[in-house]
């Protein structure tokens, strides 16, 4: 962990290695008062003002305010280089985080995953940029302030360097204890976070049950465990304060008593004026801002960056398995959104063959778009399983299949890179391959689109683009991709039905296999096989099939019938729907007086 770790910090610094010399020589500006302070003072005095000559005081206190505005200048400069070192920093440890999460298998790590993405990735940022700052200073200030004792008195150096190094000694020994009461408290931070997440999600049947007394002594519990955590935390860091008095005011202490001895051997007032302003002004404000840092900072650091990459369950391979075909199957999958909560799906048994175009319909709730992200891989059931082609759905590799939800997203850029960068061996300037965008454009009705944006190359704002039209690019996008499995998860809900009937048929031409998830019921009758999922049931079958067999399916397509259900030509339960034969699709009704809308828009 302390390699990862060490890896992670060493990567950040390196990555733009020009940064760190452009760092380094802003530092030295920003370091040109800790040099010529006491230099400046102690001249000021002896040759200025002491000697009679206020003018040449007041020069070498002019020289004194010019290196202040040269390190103005570079601390500017000083916090854009940081930033530019710290935000890439973020930016990898963030992806790491979301990888981690996505790639590993943590029962009920939800929670931890949040707070660790909105909490302490930002607190493992601020701590990098604050140990760089602090370092960085203390390190420029002590040399500067070094080299500015020796020429100006070496005399005083054997005074301030001996107790500089021991305060700064005592305080590298308590970093350990730091640590390790940072990390009990950050534990007890997730442990606590966890509890109330938990109880907020439970008061209503902790209420019924009448167990708000049970429920407040344990969450009160590990509340007091955390304020404890953090009382201890405090206490170690009283540490710091004795670091500080040893390293930052015995020098000073030592160099007013040794004052008598330093002008016996000829070093003036000015002089040791001049060494107070070092210590005072350059070298004490440096080591404190270092033991507050490095004492907060550093640690905080080292214990967020163990909990981000060391916290994160059984790692999984992701998904680059290649399946054989993109025949689906579910076999007794159920999936509930929770320990304790209602299963959304149980029991669930269907195959779609390859080839096949199923819409999926049914009320909003029911575990339609459930259903499309386990097919999708991106849930994994709790019971049973999803396999594609023969692969795990959440080990297929991603260019097998294509999900496509309501909210279509579109990025900043051309209209011809939105439509191929799920194609990304299209050659725009190849014949055949500019054809097939050519073809996706016409077959989607993006042509006012392309010239209203001025073109296929012209910059796109996602902003200004309608629903429709983001859907439009979505499933142009996804219609190039070399996907065969293409999930509609309500892809077309904000077109109109024209435009609907045109994308789901193009996607039926293309080949591969396709399930809708409905937002109109003309998708059903589209479709070869319709999936009715009702609540009570899971049927699947022709629309003739449905219409006889589903009350819920007849009343959405406005054939209700008293008669008795007849029998299909096959088992419409979903476990026996499991055959490769062609469906013929059933007849379309003339009319229709209900669509999906009034449920599931």
């Amino acid at each position: 962990m302390r390699d990862a770790v060490r890896d992670l910090l060493r990567g950040a610094l390196l990555r733009e290695p020009y940064r760190v010399v452009r760092l380094a020589g802003w530092s030295l500006a920003e370091a040109a008062p800790s040099f010529l302070g006491g230099q400046a003072v102690a001249r000021a005095v002896d040759d200025g003002f002491a000697a009679g000559r206020p003018g040449t005081g007041l020069a070498w206190l002019a020289v004194l305010a010019v290196a202040w505005v040269v390190a103005a200048v570079g601390a500017r400069r000083i916090l854009l280089e940081i930033a530019g070192i710290v935000e890439p920093f973020r930016d990898e440890l963030l992806t790491r985080v979301v990888t981690t999460a996505l790639t590993t298998e943590t029962a009920g790590s939800g929670v931890e995953a949040v707070a660790r993405t909105n909490h302490q990735v930002e607190l493992a940022r601020d701590a990098f940029g604050a140990i760089i700052t602090v370092i960085r200073s203390f390190a420029f200030t002590l040399v500067s302030v070094a080299l500015g004792m020796a020429t100006l008195a070496p005399e005083v150096l054997p005074l301030v360097l001996p107790p500089v190094f021991a305060g700064l000694g005592l305080f590298l020994a308590s970093l350990p204890a730091l640590a390790r009461r940072q990390r009990e408290f950050f534990l007890a931070d997730e442990r606590t976070t966890a509890a109330v997440a938990a109880m907020a999600g439970g008061l209503r049947d902790v209420t019924a049950c009448g167990g708000e007394t049970r429920l407040a002594e344990a969450v009160g519990g590990m509340a007091d465990r955390q304020a404890r955590a953090a009382e201890a935390l405090a206490r170690v860091t009283a540490a710091r304060t004795l670091s500080l008095a040893v390293g930052g005011w015995l020098p000073i202490i030592l160099l007013l008593a040794g004052a008598p001895w330093l002008l016996h051997r000829g070093i003036t007032g000015g002089i040791i004026l001049g060494t107070v302003t070092y210590l005072t002004q350059s070298l004490t404000p440096a080591l404190s801002g270092l033991v507050q840092g490095l004492g907060v900072s550093g640690v905080r650091l080292a214990v967020t960056l163990e909990r981000i990459l060391g916290g994160g369950g059984t790692p999984r391979t992701p998904g680059e398995r290649e399946p054989d075909g993109v025949r689906v199957e579910l076999r007794g999958v159920a999936f509930a959104y929770g320990p304790a909560a209602e299963p959304v799906i149980a029991g669930l048994d269907l195959t779609v063959p390859e080839g096949d175009h199923l819409a999926v319909v049914g009320p909003s709730g029911i575990g339609k778009s459930t259903l499309a992200a386990l097919i999708a891989g991106l849930l994994r059931p709790g019971d049973g399983t999803v396999v594609i082609g023969g692969v795990p759905a959440a080990d297929v590799a991603p260019a097998a299949r294509v999900l496509i939800p309501q909210e279509a997203y579109v990025f900043h850029g051309g209209l011809a890179e939105n439509l191929t960068y799920l194609a990304p061996d299209l050659d725009l300037d190849a014949g055949s391959d500019s054809a097939a965008v050519a073809e996706a454009v016409a077959l989607f009705g993006l042509e006012d689109l392309a010239r209203r944006c001025g073109g296929m190359h012209a910059e796109l704002d996602p902003a200004a683009l309608s629903a429709g039209e983001r859907q439009l690019i979505a499933l142009a996008r996804t219609w190039l991709s070399p996907a065969r499995l293409i999930v509609l998860d309500e892809a077309t809900c904000h077109l109109d039905p024209a435009a609907e009937a045109r994308a789901e048929a193009a996607f039926a031409a293309r080949g591969g296999t396709l399930i809708v998830i409905a937002h109109r019921i003309s998708s059903a009758l589209r479709a070869r096989r319709v999936l009715v999922m009702d609540g009570a049931r899971v049927m699947s079958g022709t629309h003739d099939e449905m219409v006889a067999a589903s009350p819920l399916y007849a009343d959405l397509v406005g054939h209700w019938s008293s008669a008795p259900a007849r029998s299909p030509g096959r088992d419409s339960a979903v476990g026996a729907v499991s055959d490769d034969a062609d469906v013929p699709r059933g007849p379309q009704p003339a009319a229709l007086r209900g669509d999906l809308d009034r449920l599931d828009a």
